[in-house]
């Protein structure tokens, strides 16, 4: 019999080509469906502000509520280049201090206001939202990173909210296996990289 093993505690999954990465914003619908529309971010799309994205599916159900939560009703699932999302994580500090990974938090502080993107690692979600033994990246991106990722680096924009109702109607109605086959495949993300990609020291 052949047994999965667990994923690394670290390490990015997505769904991805050889030149793109999907990741998954939501936002309410006078910001989403324009995005959708004409696929692009709107004007309205605050550029000067952090944007989180997130390639795993499941992780933005929980943070969104499969959609239903105020003001991220429209769920979007974002291709990007890949190239984009190797100098966002190259030039990331990681979004709290961690004994062991900087010198002192003082040091970590400088570091992180001076980086255009921040990493930080959440437990990973199953179908019912449960925490998993391993972490989904989450990609804060501001400045720089934030202005290229909405005008450079986006390739497409998918209206996917009518997936996530159909995901959370059959695992509601106890269907996972048919909840399961609708999920996007995430598989592992590899990106040359000069330097580490920023994790805790405890993986």
């Amino acid at each position: 019999m052949n047994v999965q093993a667990t994923p690394p505690r670290y390490e990015i999954r997505a769904q991805h080509t050889a030149s793109t990465v999907t990741v998954y914003q939501a936002y309410r619908p006078a910001i989403g469906l324009p995005a959708v529309r004409d696929g692009r971010f709107p004007a309205a799309w605050k550029r000067d502000r952090m944007t989180w994205v997130k390639p795993s599916f499941l992780w933005m159900m929980y943070r969104c509520g499969w959609g239903a939560k105020e003001g991220q009703e429209v769920v979007l699932a974002v291709e990007f280049e890949r190239a984009g999302l190797a100098w966002a994580l190259e030039n990331a500090e990681l979004s709290h201090y961690v004994r062991g990974v900087h010198p002192d938090e003082a040091a970590w502080k400088q570091a992180l206001r001076s980086a255009p993107a921040r990493v930080q690692w959440d437990p990973e979600r199953d179908l019912d939202l449960n925490p998993l033994p391993y972490r989904s990246l989450q990609l804060g991106l501001s400045g720089e990173a934030a202005r290229r990722y909405a005008d450079e680096w986006t390739v497409s924009i998918r209206d996917v909210t009518p997936l996530a109702r159909d995901v959370h109607e059959l695992v509601r109605a106890g269907d996972r296996d048919r909840a399961a086959s609708l999920l996007p495949t995430e598989t592992p993300l590899h990106l040359p990289a000069p330097r580490p990609l920023p994790v805790p020291s405890d993986g």
